[in-house]
């Protein structure tokens, strides 16, 4: 088991045993290494993204804007918190769109 899974099994154990301040001092851990997590990712740059949208297109086979579900979820495991959703929502649509 890994230290942030043994983590996480120390919270419940707390929460269940109402252990106010051993699960505030959990959940103080949990947050710092959840956060440590997010600013070692790289931001990606526009012409990656753009790659990232044609590959993921390419994948799934999508033919027109009634696909960009399937597109968006594969591309969502690989670039959430990465980038920004809104915008490769919106470039998404306008490849799918023409």
């Amino acid at each position: 088991m890994s230290l942030k899974a043994s983590i996480s099994e120390d919270m419940k154990a707390a929460m269940k045993a109402r252990e106010a301040q051993r699960l505030s001092a959990i959940r103080l851990l949990l947050a710092a290494i959840k956060q440590r997590e997010v600013d070692e990712r790289k931001e990606l740059s526009d012409a990656e993204i753009a790659q990232e949208v044609s590959t993921a297109i390419a994948q799934t086979g999508a033919k027109g804007v009634a696909d960009m579900g399937k597109v968006m979820g594969a591309l969502k495991g690989k670039l959430a918190g990465r980038a920004d959703m809104g915008k490769i929502s919106s470039l998404v649509k306008s490849k799918l769109a023409g």
